[in-house]
C-alpha cells in the first residue's frame, strides 16, 4: 500500500484469525476518522489514522502526525499506538493486560480478538485522542 509510504507485503493471506483481529481493531479506529484525522489504508492488512494538521513538536515542523495504525504481521496484529510513545504518563493509565502485549515503545502485539483486550484498546484510543487534542495535534 504505497499511500502509507511503507514497504510491506500483505501477511494476512493464510492467517484468517489475524484478519479477524485486524478488522476488530480497524472497527474501533473508524469513529476517530474525522476532522484532521484521516483513515489511510484499510485493506491489504494495514490501516492508519494520521492527522494532516501541520504541527510543531519539540521545535520541528511536521506536515502530519501518526495517531494509531494496525498492521497484520506473522502471528499477530501490530497495533501501533503513538500516544504512548509521545506521552510516557499515558502508559500508567493503560490496563496491565494491554501493557503485557506492548513490545518496544509503541507496538502492541495483539494475537486474538479477545473482548476484554479490544475493550482496553477502545479505552486507549479515547485516552490517546484526548491527549492529542489537548496538545493541539488534531
Amino acid at each position: 500500500m504505497s499511500d502509507l509510504g511503507i514497504k510491506y507485503t500483505d501477511k494476512s493471506a493464510g492467517q484468517p484469525e489475524m484478519v479477524l483481529v485486524f478488522e476488530a481493531i480497524k472497527k474501533l479506529m473508524i469513529p476517530y476518522a474525522k476532522g484532521s484525522l484521516k483513515l489511510k489504508g484499510g485493506d491489504g492488512g494495514q490501516v492508519a489514522l494520521i492527522s494532516d494538521k501541520p504541527v510543531v513538536i519539540e521545535g520541528r515542523k511536521r506536515e502530519d502526525i501518526w495517531f494509531v495504525s494496525a498492521l497484520v504481521q506473522k502471528g499477530y496484529v501490530g497495533f501501533y499506538y503513538m500516544p504512548v510513545y509521545m506521552n510516557e504518563s499515558l502508559r500508567k493509565k493503560l490496563p496491565p493486560e494491554l501493557l503485557k502485549t506492548l513490545k518496544g515503545k509503541a507496538c502492541f502485539h495483539i494475537k486474538k480478538a479477545d473482548s476484554q483486550l479490544l475493550g482496553q484498546i477502545k479505552e486507549a484510543l479515547q485516552l490517546g485522542h484526548t491527549c492529542f487534542k489537548e496538545k493541539g495535534w488534531i
